[in-house]
């Protein structure tokens, strides 16, 4: 068993967008309303599905951050204003050298290259404007932030598929807990793009209607973009606490989770181990729940495993789509949002919850006092991350 965390770094802050809003309050509103952000996809892909697209216009990047102008810094951007203050409050108390920024992604700018190159087949010729380091590759956005925060510890880009935004927790655990930062800025974000609607698509992953994860006539994921952050500091006040984070990697398949749920049981495991809570505190658990039907069916096995069948469960998929790198993230700010209302968000979808899998969806929003949640990501290639949040006291 994995020693228990010796630092609980407190959740001073975060902020959301994805198609339910573009701040906290609007997301946080749609999320407990039952509101799907999920509409027939038209984004130029040459099939029918179902996506989460942003509901505004993202605002290009000021005149000092023009040169990493993407989609995606135009998306950090615009969430990230929703905890200037927060950010601000940080760098004076800690300074600037000790707010370190680790951010998930699985596309990363790939938007931007998309676009490049199909002016290239048109025309002939890249964009003179299109720079590729600044502008696909992951440490563009990244730099964005950094600046944005006015960050000058370590800065760095997780991407392992949709457990991205989820692993980020580990690393800022580790950050602090070894005196290299006070404070760290996560997050993750991701944009649609062809590479992942047609990516997903030619994995037959992809349901033509909005997702029903858990239900017994899911058919395949949708697709959504987003963009989430939370800031984590060594100590202070705040809605949430960072208890524990487990990871694991089973390399059982490149996009098939293990059939037993091994490496899901073990990032579980190891969140509550670490956090010293033990399986019966566990509150609330927001699933990985793809919608896919093997996913859902082997992450519920793995649940009542180790939790037993009675503990509620919920996949949040059906409101904003499966935000890739930025699921995790996503899904944290989702699990401090439940800890804060003592409110449980409702199962979108799963209305006929499939009875082969052996949890207790929530079909309906539940009110009730709670102490810890559990939130899971799991990513291709076996790359699994659990981290469990418990209320500020």
């Amino acid at each position: 068993m994995a020693a228990r965390a010796s630092v609980r770094p407190s959740v001073a802050a975060y902020a959301v967008g994805n198609a339910l809003g573009m701040s906290a309050r609007e997301v946080n509103e749609g999320l407990f309303a039952g509101r799907s952000g999920l509409r027939p996809c038209d984004l130029g892909q040459p099939f029918e599905t179902a996506c989460g697209v942003l509901p505004a216009r993202l605002e290009p990047l000021p005149r000092t951050l023009a040169a990493f102008d993407t989609r995606i810094a135009r998306l950090c951007v615009a969430v990230l204003d929703g905890i200037r203050p927060a950010v601000d409050r940080a760098v004076r108390r800690w300074g600037p050298d000790r707010l370190a920024v680790v951010l998930g992604t699985s596309t990363g700018g790939i938007l931007e290259s998309e676009i490049a190159f199909r002016r290239f087949i048109l025309e002939g010729a890249l964009p003179p404007t299109f720079d590729f380091d600044r502008h696909h590759s992951f440490e563009g956005f990244l730099e964005v932030v950094r600046r944005w925060a006015g960050a000058q510890g370590p800065g760095y880009v997780v991407s392992t598929a949709c457990s991205s935004s989820g692993k980020v927790f580990g690393s800022a655990e580790r950050l602090i807990a070894c005196g290299i930062a006070d404070a760290v800025l996560v997050g993750g974000a991701d944009t649609l793009c062809q590479t992942t609607l047609r990516g997903f698509a030619s994995l037959e992953a992809l349901s033509r209607d909005p997702c029903r994860p858990f239900a017994s006539d899911r058919d395949g994921t949708s697709l959504g973009e987003g963009a989430a952050f939370l800031l984590l500091e060594r100590h202070g006040d705040g809605p949430a606490v960072l208890l524990g984070v487990g990871e694991s990697s089973d390399a059982h398949h490149m996009s098939h989770p293990h059939p037993e749920g091994l490496g899901a049981r073990l990032a579980m495991a190891e969140a509550l181990s670490r956090a010293g809570v033990e399986a019966s505190q566990v509150d609330h658990v927001n699933a990985h729940g793809t919608g896919t039907p093997i996913n859902d069916l082997i992450e519920g096995r793995a649940i009542a495993s180790l939790l037993g069948p009675r503990v509620p469960v919920v996949s949040t998929k059906g409101y904003t789509g499966h935000l890739l790198g930025a699921a995790g993230a996503t899904e944290a700010v989702f699990a401090v949002m439940a800890l804060e209302r003592g409110e449980i968000p409702a199962s979108l979808g799963a209305e006929r919850a499939d009875p082969a899998i052996p949890v207790r969806i929530a079909r309906a929003p539940e009110r009730r006092a709670m102490a810890t949640v559990l939130s899971n990501s799991f990513g291709f290639g076996g790359n699994n991350v659990a981290i469990l949040l418990g209320a500020s006291r």
